[in-house]
């Protein structure tokens, strides 16, 4: 449970700083590249504007009502840049690439056809930035080299990239170095718990008893009666109580398990015809339907507490004439196996809570179903010791499912497991 707790806290705090970086830097990014759109932009409207070429020293403002814009002196000398001319069929009229020496007479040609057969307005064509316009008759497309802005863009994307790895490996050590500190005091207040309830199981079984075997001797003394019966049964709940605490406790910790593969088909067959004698006693139908020959890795006697608990369970809350109806089968290379049962209401929102220690779904029936609330909390604690999912929902009926699914026995797990001395079942049984 606390690794659990530790893994959630350590996956949000990394989430959390890896979207906060993700927002920085691509709001970096976008700012930078939307800047070196619009210089390019503004420097194409001006050629634009002055038929493919900058305006001369002494023409005067630039036309178009652009005298706002903050030219540079030096623009004109920095640029590099060519232009064609088309016919309004395609045709090529003139060719202008004296202002840069990348770029030939055939690859201007390629270029603005390119463009003009595509018919984008503005755009990116490799490391070009275009603007196509109307020329009176005639298509004009000018290009812009804008290679080094972006190769500058590039690079900086790159280094944001690689300055946010560093980041988020380094707040991953940082998590795992604090992350262990800031759940000690939880861990040892858990295991405190734990350890509370099976020291105090243990010492609370020898009084009860003692106080059983108390009430046995006073009734061989003075006959039976009504007081004597109470303290009998009160004494069998109260030791029924503390051996499943105890149990619940040793779940969550993986107390000795016995992990072997064993036929599990085999284990739900005999577990189900045990309680098809009490199900006919109480008036309600059960129905089973196990899939054969299948295996499973795990506790055996653990596993088959688990079918025994899911069993009673639905006997418990199944109505009279009500159905229970037990699955076995594969899924994929998972096992599933479900209880369903028919109830009398199915509210929805208890249904999260009926793994909770002391949970009741039906509190009206405490008194005529016993237990103490803790049966599906051990069967969670077996399952999640075998790396499963346990879960319960509603179907229309109403009914009530009760769904454990256990995974298929990882290979790197299984030759692992084999390589330990006595780890197989023959050494397991000559033991």
């Amino acid at each position: 449970m606390i690794q659990k707790l530790r893994r959630k806290f350590m996956g949000v705090s990394m989430l959390s700083m890896f979207l906060v970086l993700l927002t920085i830097m691509g709001t970096v990014n976008v700012l930078n590249y939307r800047d070196i759109v619009t210089q390019a932009d503004n420097t194409l409207a001006l050629l634009q504007e002055n038929g493919g070429s900058f305006p001369q020293k002494g023409d005067g403002p630039p036309p178009g009502g652009r005298e706002h814009m903050d030219i540079s002196p030096e623009l004109p000398y920095e640029s590099r840049y060519f232009s064609v001319l088309l016919s309004a069929s395609g045709g090529i009229i003139t060719v202008d690439t004296g202002k840069i020496a990348a770029v030939d007479t055939e690859s201007a040609i390629a270029f603005a056809k390119s463009v003009w057969e595509d018919g984008k307005e503005r755009g990116f064509l490799r490391n070009y930035r275009f603007v196509q316009y109307q020329d009176g008759e005639e298509i004009r497309v000018i290009f812009l080299d804008c290679g080094r802005n972006l190769s500058t863009f590039r690079s900086f994307l790159l280094a944001s990239l690689g300055i946010c790895a560093l980041g988020l490996l380094a707040v991953l050590g940082l998590i795992l170095l604090f992350s262990r500190w800031m759940v000690r005091p939880v861990s040892e207040s858990y295991e405190k718990q734990k350890r509370f309830i099976t020291d105090a199981g243990h010492e609370i079984k020898t009084p009860i008893t003692i106080i059983g075997a108390d009430a046995q001797v006073l009734e061989m003394e003075l006959g039976e009666n009504e007081w004597l019966r109470d303290i009998q049964l009160q004494t069998k709940r109260l030791s029924a109580l503390t051996n499943e605490l105890i149990q619940l406790s040793r779940m969550e910790e993986q107390y000795r398990l016995q992990m072997i593969e064993f036929p599990f088909s085999d284990l739900v067959t005999e577990t189900a015809q045990s309680f098809q004698a009490l199900a006919v006693t109480q008036d309600k139908e059960f129905t089973a339907q196990i899939q054969p020959m299948i295996s499973l890795y795990g506790d055996e006697s653990a596993l088959r507490q688990l079918v025994t608990i899911l069993l009673d369970n639905a006997l418990k809350y199944a109505p009279a004439q009500g159905k229970i109806h037990l699955s076995l089968q594969k899924q994929g290379k998972s096992v599933r196996l479900a209880v369903e049962n028919t109830v009398e209401a199915l509210p929805a929102q208890n249904l999260e809570h009926l793994f909770d220690r002391f949970y009741r779904g039906d509190q009206s029936r405490s008194s005529q179903t016993g237990g103490y609330g803790l049966g599906l909390s051990i069967a969670k604690a077996i399952v999640d010791a075998h790396k499963g999912k346990i879960r319960a929902w509603g179907q229309e009926g109403p009914v009530l499912v009760m769904e454990a699914v256990f995974p298929p026995r990882k290979e790197k797990g299984r030759r692992e497991e084999e390589k330990r001395p006595g780890s197989s079942l023959e050494e397991r049984n000559s033991q």
